[in-house]
């Protein structure tokens, strides 16, 4: 192992603090990638309670890279159709996201049991002897240095205090993180005062009822949703005068899940009320300390986007660690983190808020107008079209950042048979490195310099081709290549003008250019 669990003072890579669901998946890219890992949770027990919900097609595709999507998708289920109702019950917008594809693999809303996807992770930590997950733990103090991090903690059932030392620590510890406090990180934001009643339970016989609805009733603004392994979600606002006390009561919640389900066929699992933050860290990261997930940033939960963000974090960030340790990279690699995943944080906060004003009217006049004024703008086909397909969605990209162009896009992932004959999505034949990608055709010079770049990034070469043209007709030195049956790597390639795509190991795009600027592409990433 990376770490001698009897020694109080090792020497590892990196020490993820917290071991919650980005923290596991922190944890697994990292494994991918040979760094030395050390995660240290707080629980001994895995805590049981369903508090994340929903996932996203960047989410899945993040999973994917782990390698256990098929494990975690097959304890999943995916949402095809949403809807808003007024207080009348009647709808007044729908989403149809079962068919929807923004071009990534996978489609836009599913929902998970956490303490299923949550065993699933730490699970997917066994696979690597330099990953070490220890339980029970609390981190109290952190120091750092030019070369690295001390961290000591406490056994909570021995007393036992224990240091350890690494080039990186991470914060996946949540919204209260003590690692942001340890060192002394203040958060800014506002914490919105309407307090909500959170209620998991699992149907536990007869029909499970298909339920995606976000109830904007100004009498108790609301949310149900079914979701893997019988589970139902429900949130509900509380209303002036009542009580934490009164709502959190099994009567009370008898009485407002009861129209969607018998309580008497439902096992409560959790009904917690809470109130939601929109909080930011003033930096992600402190030397050699990093802040990821809810350590980090914090949002409403209209979008389902607090775990997804964090999950972004990690496959933003986990690569970047490995080559900086390998010395592949230059320290500066890692301040490109911050840079671009805080605009995109902010830019989904913001429309979080915005569906939440949507859903949140207390006014019935207002209430009303709005459902009335969302069915008027519907009649005309675009807007329709941008409600029903969900294109209000935040787009994966970023401003600037470790770019060719200072501009970050997310890359197509479609579908793609191999020469064996199989069909699968283009992640599956890239590997968790850099990807240099070309046309199968294209003349010998740039096929040996496309080649030549891919190895000095320590990375992969891939070619693709039609399906019209055979394999038979490539060059016996030809790259590894995949027939693009689909056509979309074609169409891409041309829209943007390319010969040459470089991919980054998260599937971001670094550089697409024409051949004659490789050498300008070479330059830029400094190999």
């Amino acid at each position: 192992m990376g770490c001698d669990s009897q020694q109080t003072d090792a020497q590892v890579d990196v020490i993820i603090s917290g071991c919650g669901p980005v923290g596991a998946l922190t944890g697994n890219l990292l494994g991918l990638l040979g760094v030395r890992t050390l995660l240290l949770e707080r629980d001994v027990a895995p805590h049981g309670e369903p508090r994340a919900f929903s996932c996203d097609d960047e989410g899945l595709r993040i999973y994917q890279s782990t390698g256990l999507l098929d494990l975690l998708q097959s304890n999943m289920k995916q949402s095809n159709f949403a809807e808003y109702v007024g207080g009348s019950g009647k709808r007044f917008a729908e989403l149809h996201i079962g068919d929807v594809d923004f071009g990534f693999g996978h489609s836009p809303l599913w929902f998970f049991h956490q303490p299923l996807l949550e065993g699933s992770l730490r699970d997917g930590l066994n696979r690597f002897e330099h990953v070490e997950l220890r339980k029970g733990v609390m981190v109290e103090a952190v120091s750092q240095d030019a070369t690295g991090v001390t961290v000591r903690y406490r056994d909570s059932r021995t007393g036992e205090q224990r240091t350890v030392r690494s080039r990186f620590l991470l914060g996946c510890d949540g919204a209260r993180s003590g690692v942001r406090k340890a060192m002394g990180i203040p958060l800014s934001g506002r914490a919105y005062g309407e307090p909500w009643l959170a209620v998991s339970g699992t149907v536990t016989e007869g029909e499970v009822p298909e339920l995606c609805r976000f109830v904007c009733d100004p009498k108790r603004p609301s949310f149900v949703a079914t979701g893997a392994v019988n589970q139902i979600r429900w949130e509900f606002m509380l209303m002036p005068g009542e009580t934490r006390e009164q709502l959190e009561s099994r009567d009370t919640i008898n009485a407002l899940i009861a129209p969607y389900v018998d309580p008497k066929r439902v096992r409560i699992e959790r009904a917690q009320v809470y109130t939601f933050h929109c909080l930011n860290a003033a930096r992600w990261r402190d030397g050699n300390v990093f802040l990821l997930g809810d350590a980090a940033h914090t949002m409403p939960p209209f979008m389902g986007q607090g775990l997804v963000s964090g999950m972004r974090d990690a496959a933003n960030l986990a690569w970047k660690l490995q080559r900086v340790l390998s010395g592949q990279s230059p320290d500066s690699l890692l301040d490109t983190y911050e840079q671009e995943r805080r605009p995109h944080v902010e830019a989904v906060q913001k429309l979080c808020i915005r569906v939440g004003h949507l859903f949140l009217a207390r006014n019935s006049w207002v209430a009303s107008a709005r459902d009335a004024l969302m069915r008027t703008i519907q009649r005309i086909p675009r807007v329709r079209k941008f409600i029903e397909r969900f294109e209000f969605k935040e787009a994966p990209s970023h401003a600037e950042g470790f770019y060719f162009a200072d501009k970050g896009e997310y890359f197509i992932q479609p579908r793609v048979k191999l020469e064996s004959g199989e069909e699968v999505l283009l992640d599956d034949t890239l590997g968790n490195d850099f990807t240099v990608m070309c046309r199968w055709n294209a003349p010998s010079a740039e096929l040996e310099a496309a080649r030549e770049l891919a190895q000095s990034l320590g990375g992969r070469m891939l070619t693709f081709r039609p399906p019209s043209e055979a394999a038979s007709d490539a060059a016996p030195d030809a790259a590894p290549a995949v027939v693009d049956v689909t056509g979309k790597l074609t169409d891409w390639f041309s829209q943007h003008a390319a010969d040459v795509v470089v991919l980054r190991p998260d599937r971001f795009v670094f550089g697409a250019v024409q051949a004659r600027r490789l050498p300008e592409l070479r330059e830029a990433l400094g190999v």
